[in-house]
Parts: structure tokens; sequence; C-alpha cells
């Protein structure tokens, strides 16, 4: 090398926009890199030239490890830096697939994609609505839809049996892990359908979505739990089956006992149940 190429080299800081030109050969014996995809050969430059010159990196990018324990809120700071961390980038590749694959499914079932207003009079549902003033008309307001319910009826109405979009939701509510005040969701809606239908409709499209975004072959049909089922063996409608923290009953075992929270309950027609948290005996 040039000294002159070599000095501005080693002046690069991390994600600086480089144009290097000049000819591919094998590393030099000793020098392979089996990590990275170039890490048999490399660019020997006869010329470079600096596009952009990076400033010091608030925290990096290219080393996972790393950059996942940087502060959330500073990661957010710098938003456009924290979208060039790999995790992120593949974040945003399986989204995509997942939307291209809903997409195919649902077009191959003979559903029609409708794209339905945002802007749209208040229909209060389960949460608060997100307002936007209408300014031609002061004093009145638009709602941001918390879902297209409304939209999809009329949709029924108008003859198209077969609907679905990706749609954009707004729910004015306390964030919590399962709630969000903005939110993509498949809806859909179908005529003159029973139980079984919207079941194989389900599950073809989520053994799509797994195979296509993330090369998996789920089974299907999915196991199914009655109602009456899932609280008795996990006291919940919606219950987390991975754990194997299913209720053990122990109505018989206290029916006699002198303790009378547990005998008044199951004299009253309630029972006694418990769950088994193996490992946890001295938490």
């Amino acid at each position: 090398l040039s000294k002159e190429i070599f000095e501005r080299a080693a002046a690069l800081r991390s994600e600086s926009v480089v144009s290097v030109t000049g000819k591919v050969r094998n590393r030099p014996t000793g020098t392979n890199n089996p990590k990275i995809a170039t890490g048999e050969v490399e660019v020997m430059a006869a010329a470079l030239e600096v596009l952009n010159q990076s400033e010091v990196l608030p925290f990096p990018v290219d080393d996972p490890e790393v950059s996942s324990k940087v502060n959330e809120e500073l990661r957010l700071q710098y938003r456009y830096l924290d979208l060039r961390r790999p995790e992120m980038a593949r974040n945003l590749r399986v989204r995509s697939k997942v939307a291209t694959a809903t997409r195919v499914f649902m077009d191959e079932q003979g559903f029609l994609e409708v794209e339905t207003p945002i802007l749209f009079k208040s229909t209060p549902e389960g949460a608060r609505e997100f307002l936007v003033p209408n300014r031609r008309e002061p004093g009145t307001f638009y709602a941001l839809p918390q879902s297209p319910q409304q939209f999809k009826q009329i949709l029924m109405v108008g003859g198209v049996e077969r609907y679905y979009q990706l749609a954009r939701c707004f729910r004015d509510e306390d964030q919590r892990a399962d709630r969000q005040l903005e939110f993509t969701q498949i809806d859909l809606e179908m005529s003159f359908i029973d139980r079984e239908d919207i079941y194989d409709l389900i599950e073809g499209l989520l053994k799509r979505v797994w195979k296509t975004a993330l090369g998996l072959d789920i089974p299907t049909p999915f196991k199914r739990l009655s109602y009456a089922e899932a609280l008795n063996r996990f006291g919940i409608d919606k219950p987390d089956a991975r754990f194997g923290l299913e209720l053990a009953d122990f109505t018989e075992e206290f029916r006699a006992s002198t303790f009378k929270v547990f005998s008044g309950t199951i004299a009253h027609g309630g029972v006694v149940k418990a769950i088994n948290a193996k490992g946890l005996a001295g938490a």
C-alpha cells in the first residue's frame, strides 16, 4: 500500500462509508477469518475514497453481545444506529417475510385485501380513543380506529365474502406486555362459515408463515382445549402450556380438613387446587 492510502485507512472509524478500488485476492496464510463471509479473501487496495466519515459511535453496532447490553433509552435516541444492529435488521426481515407470506396465503384462499380508513367517527370499544382535531370544522374530531370492525361488517353486507388486511390499530390505554398504543394485526372476516372453517384457515396461515419466515414446519391441526378443560387444568382460558404448571386437585384430600379455609370452601361447592412449582420452595 502507498503511505497515503495506509494513513487514510488508519484514520477511519467504524461505520465510515468508503469506496475502495483494487484486486480481490486470497488472504495471506494465517490471516483467514472463518467468522465472516469474506474471511478467505481481501481487496488489495489501489485507491481509497472516503465518502462519509463517521463520528464516534455512542455504542457499537457490529458486536451483538455488547450492543444488546446498551441502555434502551440510548438505543432509541439513536434509533438509526440501533437499526443497523444484526438483531434489529433480522427483525425487519422476518416481519417483511411474515407480511408477504400472509398476503400470498390469503390470496390463495380467495380473500380480498381492503385498506380501510384511519380517520373515522368515534365508535367506542374496549379502550379510549385517540382523537384528531378537524381543522375544517373547529370543535369536531376524528377518532383513530381501535379495530376495523365496522368497516369489515360493511364489506360483508356489500358482498365481499372474504376480506383481510394488515390493519393499524390505535388504543389509548396503559401499556403492558400485551397492550400497546399502536399495533398491527392481521384482520379478517368471512361469510357463511362454521367453526372448523376458521380453524383450518388460521392453522394453514400460521403453518405457512412459520415455514416462510423461520423455515419451521409446525404440525397441524393444533391441539385443542375446551374452555372447561383449560380452566380445570390451568385456571385461565388462555394458558401457557410451555412450562407444565398445571393445577393439581386436592379437593378430596382436604374435604375433612380442620383448616376451615379449605374445608369451608369445599363444603360450599368449591375446590382446592395447587401448583407444583418445582425448585422454588425457598424463593
